[in-house]
């Protein structure tokens, strides 16, 4: 019998939460010396060997500097901005390169998303968050997102507390293949919106190609319900559920519990997709994807086509970043799931 997601409820503690914040498999095994930087492009040679520099220096035990050290402000084998901020197109090596840095640095350290940070936060509440999140060295955050402002200020809030800690950010942005160009680098409004923090930032700017009309994969032909439910039956620790008692059931969990959820789960059957038209599910589902993602985990559906799964006017709204990430990713999975 295939497993059944919608009959989970899983707990997870904050140890758990914060001991999952590494990069995911596809990153675990990137370094500097994998990345290759586009001969056409210098800014990301540039880019590399500023991260070079700055993994040196964290690659080094932390010293604890005396307080005639502190009064002078030397003796630290920090960087001279505690932040470093990545800004650039989809493809061009950020991720790669944020990961680099955390896999060179030595700990504490932790490496999340924008989005699994305000989820953590929201679970663990500001203050107990504050408080084991000051005890890192490195904290590496993925996608640095701008669309929300109650989840920027509350983030801003939160590094503005860290940085006085002592520790030390990076941070990429998360534009996406489908932006068509618009407002492609986010840096201004990134120092914008994170106030008084900026000073404490060295932004890098890294060009590559033009993915203006790369676009979203194509969508694989929907399954009928019989066949994704059969293939569910067949494969290994395979999960099947209907799409509105699956995201009826995420409503119930904390978004932290999501990748708790797939535990023990290498493919995601669902039944039934349909168009959404609640925001509140929609972002949900997104949540999800990204789980899904981070796990590369096949994904077999019936019902309308990926492509149909958010509407217009939700792709042309606030969250479309969100929703154009999440739509690349799951068509990413289906394809995988349901090739041949």
């Amino acid at each position: 019998m295939p497993i059944r997601l919608t009959e989970r409820r899983p707990e997870v503690s904050p140890d758990r939460l914060l001991s999952e914040c590494v990069p995911p498999p596809r990153f675990a095994g990137v370094r500097f010396e994998t990345y290759r930087p586009d001969p056409a492009e210098s800014s990301q040679s540039e880019a590399l060997a500023v991260l070079r520099e700055r993994g040196a220096l964290l690659s080094q035990p932390r010293r604890e500097r005396s307080l005639w050290a502190r009064l002078r402000g030397a003796g630290t084998a920090e960087p001279e901005k505690p932040g470093i901020y990545l800004d650039g197109g989809f493809g061009v090596g950020k991720t790669h390169l944020l990961a680099s840095l955390w896999h060179v640095s030595t700990g504490p350290k932790m490496y999340c998303t924008f989005v699994e940070l305000t989820n953590l936060v929201g679970a663990l509440g500001m203050r107990s968050a504050v408080e084991a999140l000051s005890a890192y060295r490195l904290i590496c955050i993925d996608e640095f997102e701008l669309d929300d402002p109650g989840d920027t200020v509350l983030i801003s809030r939160l590094l503005g507390q860290l940085v006085a800690a002592g520790v030390q950010l990076a941070c990429t942005s998360n534009t996406l293949p489908d932006r068509l160009g618009e407002g492609r680098f986010q840096a201004i409004d990134f120092l914008r919106e994170i106030q008084g923090l900026a000073a404490h930032f060295d932004v890098r700017r890294i060009d590559g190609p033009d993915y203006r009309h790369r676009g979203l994969p194509v969508a694989p032909t929907p399954w009928s319900d019989e066949q994704v439910s059969q293939a569910a039956a067949t494969r290994s620790d395979a999960s099947c559920d209907h799409f509105v008692d699956l995201y009826h059931h995420l409503a119930e969990l904390h978004p932290s519990k999501y990748g708790a959820l797939l535990d023990g789960v290498q493919t995601v059957g669902i039944l039934d997709l349909r168009e959404l038209t609640d925001e509140n599910v929609a972002l949900r589902v997104v949540v999800l994807a990204d789980r899904l993602y981070d796990r590369n985990l096949p994904l077999l559906t019936s019902g309308v086509p990926l492509d149909h799964l958010f509407p217009a006017d939700m792709l042309k709204g606030g969250y479309r970043k969100k929703y154009l990430r999440a739509l690349s990713r799951l068509i990413s999975l289906a394809n995988a799931g349901m090739a041949g």
